[in-house]
């Protein structure tokens, strides 16, 4: 059985996803948010934000980490700077938790989850929710993100293997 973290990385909320994977069968075993306080300065935030994914980490022991590839428009450099430091102290973690890291495209993710790279919030949210048999939409966006890179993750190393 392999257990996978997903991550859907942001400074401000960022959505993790953690599941068991045993054969073509899949199951959810948590799934949350790590948020930062708005107010507080970059050093602390990126602190708490690596405090609390490493806790996620020494709860669940995954075998290996899944993460949103960086990807930002150039309008918007400020944003994805942001993202960059906060995929920084992820991929600490990661490191310090003795775990690769596999990064994907979010076309990619989609594609791979619901057939469509192009496909809606509320199909990756339907996909998530039939892959893990569970009993509602996972919400919220954030945690629905992160569930849908593990479950990507799941499906691409299993083409390889």
């Amino acid at each position: 059985m392999a257990v996978i973290l997903g991550i859907d990385p942001g400074l401000n909320t960022t959505g993790y996803g953690v599941i068991a994977c045993s054969g073509s069968s899949l199951r959810l075993i948590e799934a949350g948010i790590v948020r930062t306080r708005a107010k507080g300065t970059m050093e602390s935030r990126l602190a708490e934000l690596h405090a609390g994914v490493t806790e996620v980490i020494e709860a669940h022991h995954p075998d290996r980490m899944a993460l949103e590839q960086l990807f930002s428009h150039y309008e918007r450099a400020r944003t994805a700077i942001l993202m960059g430091h906060a995929r920084g102290v992820i991929c600490l973690a990661a490191a310090q938790g003795g775990m690769a890291v596999s990064s994907y495209e979010p076309t990619r993710i989609k594609k791979t989850l619901t057939g469509n790279g192009r496909a809606a919030k509320s199909q990756m949210q339907m996909a998530v929710k039939l892959q893990l048999r569970l009993a509602s939409i996972p919400e919220p966006h954030d945690v629905a993100d992160a569930l849908a890179i593990a479950i990507c993750s799941y499906h691409l190393e299993r083409q390889t293997v």
